[in-house]
């Protein structure tokens, strides 16, 4: 399988609604690997890196998050793996 890596950045409601954990156990479930972190202004920056259909199911599922965000966009980079291993949370 193709290995691939998307760089992610979340916008709405996305910060104190559980996002960055849930995106790292939803990640962990489909074996992709990255990391995931909150920015300042208020957006949810993540690296998802793994087999293409884990990584384009990580990036659909940005789209609802989890149960309290409420998600306004998703913007996509996809860009060369560089060997990510494990996912974290950043801070």
């Amino acid at each position: 399988m193709s290995r691939t890596r998307a760089h992610v950045f979340v916008s709405g409601r996305v910060q104190g609604v559980f996002y960055r954990a849930t995106t790292k156990e939803t990640a962990e479930s489909k074996g992709v690997h990255g990391w995931v972190r909150n920015l300042e202004d208020g957006r949810v920056e993540a690296v998802f890196e793994g087999n293409e259909d884990a990584v384009e199911a990580m990036v659909e599922w940005c789209h609802t998050g989890s149960p309290a965000a409420s998600v306004e966009d998703v913007d996509v980079e996809y860009e060369e793996p560089q060997g990510e291993d494990g996912f974290r949370i950043r801070r």
